[in-house]
């Protein structure tokens, strides 16, 4: 038993006499708390009690962490952000930033970087990505030896080059000598299961190296007064409205659709998108069940957590069943028992060939499965995804509601009728009053400026036309005027000029200071937008020698890419430069986010 005498002690007798009798009455906890507590008072006090001095406990100094992230969309964005913040919660050095902001001399000096990236197109990387691919690809890329790293790519698996962008960073990084502390995960359009996965893993392996010095600090979210809708959790909205926006006669069928927002603490500003969660044909699916013989009641899981739906709710409102890719048929061959399907897998060209224009329906009648389990289809269908539609209205104008610009796709293919998932359903099915689930999808790559020094040039032939009406509304709500110069196309002035009144008003009242229109099928000679911004050259290139920031919205395969080829032209003339001058210049305004393109 642990007793103190008085001889040699800084204790008169009646300090020993209590401290003899608290002593032995004491746990080990208490014992080590009351040491600390003494240890940490002790250079505040002025008593005078002997001590032995201990060393400060050694600080494990951890690798910084490097976030790049290469985003068209914001996902990839916002995945990083999320990484961020975990890391951080670990006592992380942690940086993260996108691509294009990145110092690519710095990249010598990371330490444990992670790669976010989407593929664009046709496997290309994203706008904010495109010099860092080129510099990690270039005989200037550095060594990196001293480098951990890890990649997470997202894509779309009914593209051929399926997140081709992070398999070109994860290939080059290894051949720059880097070390890959965990296998690149490529993601779908269904990403976040994925996704989630690989953060933790890779957080995992960060902590298992810091030698677990690190610890995630234990945050509790702050109760919310009301649900938060977001891509997880979307909102059950009422369509408001729902009309043809184009004119008798027009060769497309294009719709304005207004909804309601009310009560569900959604906001979006100019630029942002609104997603939809479709559903597919009704028909299309009973074709499907009695193709397969299958009964529409019975219920079968849809993901890893055992949640179960019925087999018609399965095909109608969770799988995608419009579309076919390389990965489908290749885990369906293993499903169907189908020589002839298991032998076309084979062939990635023949596989191209017949994925084009064809659905699961197609898939059942050319390979029927032998005696297919409805419990089977989670395996190989992937999840519906949300199609993302740019809005064409103010929120600052309209708190409570959301408008949208949709042309309906409808074509003809395989000997069957067949029309877009999320337009057909619209433009069909859905009329005032029924309920859509939607979710507001931010674009930090589309944002407009909110000042009136600032020029702006805008060129959004057809529905890419729907962000500009949402932006010139919000300038109006905010009583901004300045200097906005928009160029819209179409195919007739009569059947196709949308929001035309719109435009012509803002005209008036000086929220839209120019408006240059181009329609293609009202001349002998076909006239698109690229040919009118051509025509004002001179003036273009004055506004953006003068500061002004441009804005593309719309088709990706030709608009989108004649209209740059078009800008790349009107420098180079206009400027007097080269043309690899004025891909420079391009390259810088993008930089400076001064050329911001929405493109799909």
């Amino acid at each position: 038993m642990l007793t103190l005498q008085v001889v040699n002690s800084p204790f008169d007798e009646k300090q020993t006499e209590i401290l003899n009798q608290i002593l032995p009455t004491l746990t080990d906890a208490q014992k080590n708390w009351l040491a600390g507590y003494l240890a940490a008072s002790q250079s505040q006090s002025s008593q005078s009690v002997t001590s032995v001095e201990q060393p400060a406990p050694t600080q494990v100094k951890t690798r910084t962490v490097t976030i790049l992230y290469g985003s068209e969309t914001g996902n990839s964005q916002e995945l990083a952000e999320q990484l961020a913040k975990q890391l951080k919660d670990m006592q992380r050095d942690v940086t993260v930033s996108a691509m294009d902001d990145f110092k690519p001399k710095k990249l010598k000096e990371a330490e444990d970087l992670l790669i976010i990236t989407a593929t664009h197109g046709e496997g290309d990387p994203p706008d904010n990505a495109i010099q860092f691919h080129e510099f990690l690809h270039s005989r200037k890329a550095p060594k990196l030896e001293n480098v951990n790293f890890s990649v997470l790519s997202l894509g779309d698996e009914s593209y051929e080059h399926f997140c081709q962008t992070g398999k070109d960073f994860d290939k080059r990084l290894e051949e720059l000598g880097a070390t890959r502390i965990h296998p690149r995960v490529d993601c779908d359009v269904d990403y976040e299961e994925l996704a989630d996965e690989w953060i933790s893993e890779v957080i995992g392996i960060l902590k298992k190296d810091a030698g677990n010095n690190a610890e995630t600090v234990d945050t509790q979210p702050t109760p919310a007064e009301q649900p938060i809708y977001s891509k997880s959790n979307p909102y059950s909205a009422e369509v408001l409205d729902n009309i043809v926006l184009s004119g008798k006669g027009s060769n497309k069928e294009t719709r304005h659709i207004e909804i309601s927002l009310e009560g569900s603490n959604l906001n979006y500003e100019p630029g942002d998108c609104l997603a939809i969660y479709p559903k597919n044909d009704p028909a299309l699916v009973q074709a499907i069940i009695e193709e397969l013989k299958w009964n529409p009641e019975q219920t079968i899981p849809i993901n890893k957590q055992g949640e179960i739906r019925s087999v018609q709710e399965a095909l109608t409102s969770i799988f995608e069943i419009t579309r076919l890719t390389k990965g489908l048929l290749e885990k369906a061959s293993t499903y169907f028992h189908h020589e002839k399907l298991q032998q076309l897998v084979t062939d990635p060209e023949q596989v191209k060939a017949y994925i084009d224009g064809r659905d699961l329906l197609d898939l059942i009648i050319d390979y029927p499965p032998k005696q297919l389990d409805p419990t089977s289809i989670m395996h190989f269908l992937r999840k519906i995804p949300a199609r993302q539609y740019s809005i064409a209205s103010s929120y600052q104008a309209n708190p409570d509601e959301v408008h949208l610009t949709l042309a309906t796709v409808r074509y003809h293919t395989h000997g069957r009728d067949r029309c877009g998932v999320c337009t057909g359903e619209i433009a069909d099915r859905i009329k005032p009053g029924d309920q859509l689930n939607v979710y507001v999808h931010k674009n930090p790559n589309f944002k407009f400026p909110m000042d009136e020094k600032t020029p702006v040039i805008m060129i959004g032939p057809g529905t890419g036309v729907a962000p500009f009406r949402g932006y010139i509304e919000e300038r109006e709500e905010l009583e901004l005027k300045g200097k906005t110069w928009l160029f819209f196309g179409d195919q007739h002035f009569r059947t196709d000029f949308l929001y035309q009144v719109d435009w012509q008003n803002w005209l008036k009242q000086g929220y839209l200071t120019k408006m240059d229109v181009a329609f293609s099928r009202d001349s002998e000679k076909k006239v698109y937008v690229q040919h009118r911004m051509q025509e004002k050259a001179k003036e273009l290139f004055e506004w953006i020698e003068t500061g002004a920031h441009l804005y593309v919205c719309g088709d990706e395969k030709r608009m989108a890419k004649d209209v740059h080829e078009t800008l790349i032209s009107i420098i180079s003339e206009q400027g007097s430069l080269s043309e690899e001058a004025a891909k420079e210049y391009i390259n810088k305004l993008k930089q400076e986010k001064r050329y911001q393109r929405d493109v799909y």
